[in-house]
């Protein structure tokens, strides 16, 4: 599938620029810098939008009424990211324009022939005959392939039923289905009846059996696939690889590497650019205040784990009579006596953070991410908690999933902790761009409401 997810995640969002491009230009128009950053803006949103619904999967060129409203309705999420972020950047003028309505009607049009252009080559390409397949084992993983393939007529694939040398009593009560026969019924029925594809959903347990399997199936044509049951494990960002030519199962990676890499860094820079030319004056402001009312820096610098666990320097504005950075740090409380006044408001208010759109340009740090823990609170609770170094497969961020779901500020327990670090990894199984936009969104009502900042 390399193709499709090229074109899920690549050409949609170029065929969306080129006629932005295409429009302005023919309009008479010239394609100036605001363009540029509507057009970098599209890609970055796009992107994964287009990738996250995944239309083209569940509808196909033979029903484009339902194709067409999966596009529509893709391109419309879009456009709603964009005003947001254009009416935050102050682009929001070039939305007024003729030629760019004009593009934004058209789009989804375009994408839709797109679409059925590419799925009708794919299909004269492959041919219009079915595939049949059979399924060894019975189980979630190969029920829900069997289900997928149902699903989706364009794979051109057909499952004839499953093997399986446990009879229907003995098969889980979830997912009971109908047995063409075992394991030594295998070779027989693929010779007879023809079976172009074979999918072995069975345990590693049973490797002696699916070597006798493959032996006996030496003689026929039929295309051997492998699902291998590592979903028992706790997975993070699952996928199969190859190092130096040798086939390898990712169980637990970053979800940023290849082109994920380049979005998420990507509109981190874009983003907080905006968002420091925004809020710059406010900033100078905050320095003002926080130097006329109390002794001390400005800026209070801390020791936290970012990436890979390594320590990184992270900058907020002090907000406190002390700046605690020792093998000991404690956590503000509710009516802590160490906050000043001015640092009261910043907490609540959350502005005390704005510093670490700096170390987001640095590369220290992401808009959205695992909040950073001080070091002294990691070595706590790296021991106390599983998995809990897993959140440093990425950089820490300003805000995170954990704080959008009710656990920001103080965690005085151990059980608040390993909630937060539950949505840390969750964040971690599920990113996408369209999260981390929905994460900056909700983040505006988190501090408007300040729950939980002291």
């Amino acid at each position: 599938m390399p193709a499709r997810k090229f074109y899920r995640r690549l050409l949609d969002p170029l065929i969306a620029i080129g006629l932005l491009y295409l429009i302005t230009v023919l309009s008479g128009h010239v394609f100036s810098a605001n363009h540029v950053v509507l057009a970098i803006l599209t890609f970055l949103i796009s992107c994964t939008v287009f990738g996250w619904s995944d239309p083209w999967r569940d509808a196909s060129a033979s029903n484009v009424p339902m194709l067409g409203k999966s596009i529509a309705l893709a391109w419309m999420a879009v456009v709603v990211l964009l005003l947001f972020f254009a009416y935050v950047a102050g682009l929001f003028a070039l939305f007024l324009q003729r030629e760019t309505l004009i593009w934004l009607a058209i789009t989804p049009p375009a994408l839709l022939l797109a679409q059925i252009i590419l799925q009708k080559a794919s299909f004269g390409l492959h041919g219009k005959s079915m595939r049949s397949v059979i399924m060894v084992g019975v189980n979630e993983l190969s029920v829900k392939l069997a289900e997928r393939v149902d699903e989706n007529p364009d794979l051109r694939m057909e499952v004839s039923g499953f093997f399986d040398d446990r009879d229907s009593s003995r098969q889980p009560e979830d997912r009971q289905v109908p047995l063409l026969g075992g394991m030594a019924d295998i070779p027989s029925y693929v010779r007879n009846n023809n079976i172009n594809t074979i999918f072995i959903s069975q345990p590693i347990s049973a490797q002696p059996r699916i070597r006798k399997l493959l032996n006996e199936l030496q003689d026929t044509t039929a295309s051997i696939y492998f699902l291998p049951d590592i979903y028992v494990f706790d997975l993070i960002q699952a996928r199969f690889d190859s190092v130096a030519g040798l086939p390898v199962v990712a169980i637990c990676e970053s979800p940023f590497t290849g082109i994920n890499s380049m979005v998420k860094r990507g509109s981190d820079i874009v983003l907080a650019l905006i968002i420091q030319l925004l809020l710059l004056p406010v900033m100078l402001g905050i320095a003002i205040a926080i130097k006329s009312t109390s002794p001390g820096p400005v800026i209070f610098r801390q020791r936290r784990y970012g990436l890979d666990g390594e320590e990184i320097i992270v900058y907020k504005f002090r907000s406190m009579t002390v700046c605690e950075d020792g093998a000991q740090v404690v956590q503000a409380t509710r009516n802590d006596q160490r906050i000043t006044r001015v640092g009261a408001f910043l907490r609540r208010s959350s502005l005390d953070e704005l510093p670490q759109f700096f170390n987001v340009l640095q590369g220290r740090m992401s808009i959205v991410g695992p909040r950073p823990h001080a070091v002294a609170h990691n070595e706590l609770y790296r021991k106390k908690i599983k998995g809990y170094m897993l959140r440093h497969k990425v950089r820490p961020g300003i805000t995170g999933w954990a704080q959008v779901n009710g656990f920001r500020g103080e965690t005085d327990t151990l059980d608040k902790m390993e909630a937060r670090i539950a949505y840390d990894l969750d964040y971690l199984r599920r990113w996408s761009l369209a999260l981390d936009l929905w994460i900056i969104a909700r983040t505006v009502g988190v501090v408007l409401k300040r729950d939980n900042a002291y």
